[in-house]
């Protein structure tokens, strides 16, 4: 199983690459946890409906290499999900050896088409969250779902 976090932007603060790299190198070899950059489009004065298209397109091209991925955006109203929860989304997810895309949009979110056309939507708070931290958080998640998984003590 593969976990794939298709995020907008790039050229992160050096404390966001060493965060998410550290619990990136944690996860087990069946639970590979990959970081794909997508460039944020150039923004014109107050454009930002063509911006979000335009992100959504990237994204989407993107996902076209990822057939039968189950993909979850990432949204401040989606699901919030408990440690538990998240873990056994996991355990499922390997058991039937299908892919996770996890997508994060730019600074003004995702596509309503997008986030849409995703199997789940989900949320890591209820508190607004810079793109850089969702990173870090989320990696750290996963790696804190598995540990549950596999009854590892990194959980108590």
């Amino acid at each position: 199983m593969r976990i794939i976090l298709l995020a907008i932007g790039t050229r992160m603060p050096a404390w966001v690459t060493e965060g998410f790299s550290e619990y990136q190198k944690r996860m087990p070899p069946e639970m590979r946890l990959t970081l794909e950059e997508i460039p944020m489009p150039k923004r014109g004065k107050g454009d930002s409906v063509s911006q979000i298209r335009a992100e959504a397109e990237a994204l989407r091209k993107r996902l076209e290499k990822s057939p039968g991925a189950k993909t979850v955006a990432l949204e401040v109203n989606g699901r919030a999900l408990d440690t538990p929860a998240l873990s056994r989304k996991l355990g499922e997810l390997k058991d039937v050896g299908q892919d996770l895309v996890l997508l994060v949009g730019g600074p003004d979110g995702l596509c309503p088409q997008l986030s849409a056309s995703a199997h789940e939507r989900w949320s890591l708070s209820n508190l607004t969250l810079p793109h850089p931290l969702v990173r870090v958080l989320l990696a750290e998640q996963l790696y804190r779902g598995w540990t549950l998984l596999t009854g590892h003590p990194y959980h108590r």
